[in-house]
């Protein structure tokens, strides 16, 4: 397994863009496929956004297409999501998980970072 780690969260206001990373260990980062989740206080953790091994398939979540992208860099073992025009809604802990494949659901997934703080005040 991958090991993880995020960085890149902090707190700013609606409208303002964050890029998360999320470094990876371990193993070889190219063998895996890659995803973000969120999860706000009391609610549970969502997909935001997947990549293929390469960086050529991506998947979103309805409420980031148009507004996040996610990237990889596989000769820097990173994992980015690039947020723009966020909303207090974003506000959530966000995670980057390695997988097999490029699913939308987190018990696909096998290896988690453990999480940076997004804070979107309006």
């Amino acid at each position: 397994q991958l090991q993880l780690v995020e960085s890149g969260g902090g707190l700013v206001q609606a409208g303002d863009s964050l890029r998360l990373s999320c470094v990876a260990s371990g193993r070889t980062f190219s063998h895996y496929c890659m995803a973000w989740f969120r999860q706000a206080p009391g609610k549970e953790r969502e997909f935001v956004a997947a990549i293929n091994w390469g960086g050529g398939r991506t998947l979103y979540a309805d409420s980031a297409k148009g507004r996040f992208t996610i990237a990889r860099d596989n000769a820097k073992n990173t994992v980015f999501l690039q947020m723009n025009s966020l909303k207090p809604e974003d506000t959530a802990v966000y995670y980057c998980a390695a997988g097999n494949y490029y699913y939308t659901s987190s018990t696909q997934y096998h290896s988690w970072g453990q999480g940076t703080q997004v804070t979107i005040s309006s």
